[in-house]
């Protein structure tokens, strides 16, 4: 019995491991090849500087620019900025992303509510982004709360699109359907509707994030002394091009661990889809 009992404890050990060397296999394989793309860009950089082809006064080699890096890591003063940049944006994108999503799904599920919002709304969106910087300089002066709020501005319009679009191009097969069973009201909503949407909401959510990292450069232009912004008109003024590009560097990582979080946060509720997805 000891002897049973000590084969199956080896053999679940053993199914343990290989289904977890499988799973860093694969997560390696997708990190290695989305590197492949960006390594050969900073190697062709690198390579084209020192043979002559670019200068290298304003467009610095990665290695210096790494360097640059290393040194603001190692002062602190980068994570500080990556901190506080953070924060305005996750801020901004909670409060931009709830607005939207009330607002998307009442245009989208009433008609009076699209004929009387909608409108106005599409007006507002053709508004640049640098437009509002004054007024909500006016308005909330040059601390968090603008800077926060032209975030959230950023934040809105893709969101609500999204929501609003994808609420109006629910099949109406798949309503009646629901209706055949009875289903109405909340039920409808939570059996039909939600599941219908939510792939387009999360595109939505995505791009929103996305939007809210381009605003937040706008932002921190409003008087900040923290924040990547600030790093970058920093080395602007100061004549310091290794920095600007260790800013935009840092921009690109965050921006892109960031979205890979909203992913895997949403991924679970879309586990039901059977969408086409070729592999190689």
């Amino acid at each position: 019995m000891t002897d049973l009992t000590e084969t199956g404890i080896k053999t679940e050990t053993r199914t343990l491991r290989l289904v977890a060397a499988s799973i860093f296999y694969g997560v390696s394989n997708k990190v290695a090849v989305a590197v492949l793309l960006p390594a050969l860009g900073l190697l062709f950089w690198e390579i084209a500087i020192a043979a002559g082809w670019f200068s290298g006064r304003l467009m610095p080699p990665p290695s210096r620019v790494a360097a640059t890096v290393w040194v603001l890591l190692k002062s602190g003063e980068l994570l500080n900025h990556i901190g506080i940049t953070m924060v305005r944006v996750f801020f901004g994108f909670a409060i931009g992303a709830v607005t939207a999503t009330i607002a998307g799904a009442i245009t989208g599920y009433f008609g009076l509510a699209r004929r009387l919002i909608d409108p106005s709304l599409q007006a507002l969106r053709s508004i640049p982004s640098i437009a509002w910087v004054p007024l909500f300089i006016l308005w909330f002066g040059i601390f968090e709360t603008s800077k926060v709020a032209l975030i959230a501005v950023g934040v809105f319009f893709p969101v609500y699109l999204g929501i609003s679009g994808a609420i109006l191009s629910v099949d109406r097969k798949i309503v009646e359907v629901g209706r055949i069973f009875r289903l109405s009201g909340f039920t409808l909503v939570r059996r039909v509707m939600l599941p219908a949407v939510f792939p387009a909401y999360v595109t939505a959510l995505r791009s929103g994030l996305g939007l809210g990292w381009m605003f937040v450069v706008a932002a921190e232009f409003m008087g900040a002394s923290e924040g990547l912004g600030y790093l970058l008109v920093d080395g602007q003024q100061m004549g310091k091009p290794d920095q600007i590009m260790a800013a935009i560097i840092a921009f690109a990582v965050v921006g892109k661990l960031t979205d890979s979080l909203l992913l895997a946060a949403t991924t679970p509720f879309l586990t039901w889809q059977d969408s086409y997805r070729r592999e190689g």
